[in-house]
């Protein structure tokens, strides 16, 4: 019965394979056909005169009622045969996960190439878990990643090779990888003891050893994403080394991306060195092709910030007429966002464009978790000095956003308070097929 339904997905549109195969046996009838009028039809009389000796000789013993119904049935069978051990080749050549039928791999495969070019902008835990729940939605996925972080192995490696930090764009790729496991932890295993090697992870290392050998950054990315089978594409920021400072409120100026996470007075900006970097083409070209961007979760000033201040990308974004999502953090971070709100987020955001003459909003969807219900796990969070960001929705709404409230939990315990991949992106593709729906009913 199993094998009987898997035969008939076959035939489900959006595999691509039946087309292929009418065109391969189109093809050889018409090549027979060229064969038969190169040597003037005489192939054709030589076969007919053939076929009817041999069903003389058939139904010389058999009758006509039993020998016709007997050899449709071996022509059939024949081709069952046939045809199903040249899929099961094909999937043990294609090799998909063990317990997926072929049919199956291609079904889902053929999904994911139907949904939506999703942008998704940030840097650090916040947008590798994004992604990782993203990807089992579409395989069109571009992550731009921020390039300025100066701490742990990327900033020895950005010290000391002159290149940019690896750790975010590794997590990425990790996050968008189809291969297995093993490989994808092999990718993120971090060298626990060794001189030199203590605190650096084998990814950091790999794209390092890319960089020298292909000659840039990017082309080590892209070299990484083959061997990962990376379901989408990771793109940097900008191409130049830059540095981050922040201005704090009592006026102090600090700089580096690990200093301002552990800034000892509220940040009212932020800034880089060189001052207006430059974008990297693909990221643009990103953004222009993409059907919705999403802005979030990550820490807001060293992750998603640094992003706003390249102002090539920040222009394409307002350009582009997509959706444009903002995805708030569930606690805040001690020394960065400390007492803000999601509206608090909203405006540091909306502050940061106004530094490059952008006082038009541009993220006007918000997608933010719901009242989260005290537990010991919050309670450990507050004694590190975080709260729960609250949302006062109501408000958001008066001032024009549209504000969708969920649960980012999961329905699993887990030891961190974080954004669950799954919940995130349920929440973000019911967001984006129900603008979808919206605009198609809006009247021309």
């Amino acid at each position: 019965m199993q094998r009987s339904q898997r035969a008939i997905r076959w035939l489900l549109p959006g595999l691509v394979v039946k087309r292929w195969m009418f065109t391969s046996g189109f093809g050889l009838l018409i090549g027979l056909l060229g064969i038969v009028i190169w040597t003037d039809f005489r192939p054709i009389y030589w076969l007919l005169e053939i076929l009817f000796f041999l069903l003389g000789v058939i139904t010389t013993f058999l009758p006509i009622s039993f020998t016709g119904p007997f050899i449709l049935l071996i022509g059939i069978g024949l081709l069952i045969y046939g045809q199903s051990r040249s899929f099961q080749s094909i999937s043990q050549a294609l090799a998909p996960s063990e317990g997926t039928f072929l049919v199956d791999a291609l079904l889902a495969k053929s999904k994911l190439n139907r949904g939506p070019n999703i942008l998704a902008i940030g840097g650090g835990t916040g947008l590798s878990c994004l992604l990782t729940g993203l990807k089992k939605y579409s395989s069109n996925i571009t992550a731009i990643v921020t390039v300025a972080d100066d701490g742990g192995s990327s900033g020895i490696l950005r010290r000391e090779l002159g290149m940019q930090p690896p750790g975010d764009i590794r997590n990425c790729l990790a996050a968008l990888s189809r291969e297995e496991q093993l490989l994808t932890r092999l990718f993120q295993y971090r060298f626990p003891s060794g001189n030199g090697l203590q605190g650096h992870s084998f990814g950091n290392l790999f794209l390092s050893a890319l960089t020298a050998i292909t000659g840039s950054f990017e082309s080590a990315i892209t070299a990484s994403s083959r061997i990962l089978a990376v379901q989408g594409q990771v793109v940097p920021a900008t191409n130049v080394d830059v540095r981050l400072w922040a201005e704090l409120e009592n006026g102090e100026r600090i700089y580096g991306e690990s200093a301002i996470g552990k800034a000892c007075s509220p940040i009212v900006r932020i800034g880089c060195l060189p001052e207006r970097p430059p974008a990297l083409p693909s990221a643009i070209e990103a953004i222009n092709n993409a059907d919705i961007i999403i802005l979030g979760p990550g820490s807001l000033y060293t992750s998603l910030m640094p992003n706003l201040l390249i102002p090539e990308i920040v222009e394409a974004i307002q350009r582009s007429k997509v959706p444009k999502l903002y995805i708030c953090n569930l606690m805040t971070q001690p020394g960065e966002t400390d007492g803000l709100s999601v509206e608090g987020h909203i405006r540091a955001i909306e502050a940061q464009l106004a530094s490059l003459g952008i006082t038009k909003r541009i993220f006007n969807n918000i997608l933010a978790q719901s009242q989260l219900v005290d537990s010991p796990l919050i309670d450990y969070y507050r004694y590190k000095g975080a709260e729960p960001v609250l949302c006062d929705r109501e408000k958001l709404i008066a001032q024009g956003y549209r504000v969708i409230q969920m649960s980012f939990q999961g329905d699993r315990q887990s030891i961190t308070l974080r954004h669950d991949p799954k919940s995130l992106a349920i929440g973000i593709i019911r967001f984006y097929r129900r603008y979808r729906r919206t605009q198609k009913v809006k009247p021309q």
